[in-house]
């Protein structure tokens, strides 16, 4: 019962969050900002106290001072709530439909996310690309899931050229981020599991990669250290993690 009791607040929550930022639209962006970010603290309250699901950010000391690129393995819809709280003031590369839902999408160009039609081909991606450059200009960091869309632990997509496009545009810092979130709230499903969301923060890549090292080294930074992080949540062992995802 406690995944269905979670769901019932936090969609309850969600609908009266909506009624009270839709004039807060009208104002300033931080106030949006602030809100937004006031609903997701809660969000994750809720889900710890109903569900059991908690989270633990390692590796904070590898965050840049500095506007960076933040590269975030993508396994969970809790992925897109906490990375709000991980990385301060960030836009995220979303896909554009998620911008048609009312209030919800209005806040999400509200606050400057960063929305791209993912059938556009290249013109999306340099419009993606000149957006994301405005935002580093402002200071603010971009946060990009690589593979496009949520994966089921222990399984890997193909990382999308996007990464590698704005690594090369952006001559800021590309951070990679691994997590197990998909063992507690998996993709597309309701079934929640107790326990602890770990968030691995780790250092920078070097700057000096070309395009196949770079797209290279990212891989094999968040799925090893992914890997480790399934294993260590009592999911697969980390051998039976890397065979799966191979088959």
């Amino acid at each position: 019962m406690r995944p269905v009791i979670f769901t019932i607040l936090f969609y309850s929550w969600s609908t009266l969050a909506a009624v009270i930022v839709l004039p807060l639209l009208l104002g300033p962006r931080d106030l949006v900002l602030a809100f937004s970010r006031f609903w997701v603290r809660t969000s994750l309250w809720l889900l710890k106290v109903t569900a059991g699901v908690t989270h633990d950010v390692r590796g904070l000391e590898n965050l840049p001072a500095k506007p960076a690129l933040f590269a975030v393995k993508h396994q969970s819809a809790w992925d897109t709530l906490a990375i709000n709280l991980i990385v301060q003031d960030a836009a995220i590369v979303l896909k554009r439909e998620l911008t048609w839902i009312p209030i919800f999408g209005w806040c999400l160009l509200r606050v400057k996310h960063l929305p791209i039609d993912r059938s556009g081909g290249l013109s999306a991606l340099r419009g993606m690309i000149t957006a994301a450059q405005q935002r580093i200009a402002e200071g603010r960091s971009i946060v990009i899931f690589p593979e496009g869309t949520r994966v089921t632990p222990g399984l890997k997509n193909p990382y999308h050229a996007g990464i590698a496009a704005l690594n090369s545009a952006l001559n800021v810092p590309v951070v990679p981020v691994a997590l197990n979130s998909g063992l507690f709230w998996p993709r597309r499903s309701l079934a929640l599991r107790p326990g602890t969301i770990i968030v691995q923060i780790l250092p920078p890549l070097p700057r000096n990669l070309t395009r196949r090292e770079f797209v290279q080294s990212l891989e094999i930074a968040i799925e090893t250290v992914t890997d480790r992080l399934i294993a260590e949540a009592g999911g697969l062992p980390v051998d039976k993690v890397v065979e799966q995802r191979d088959i």
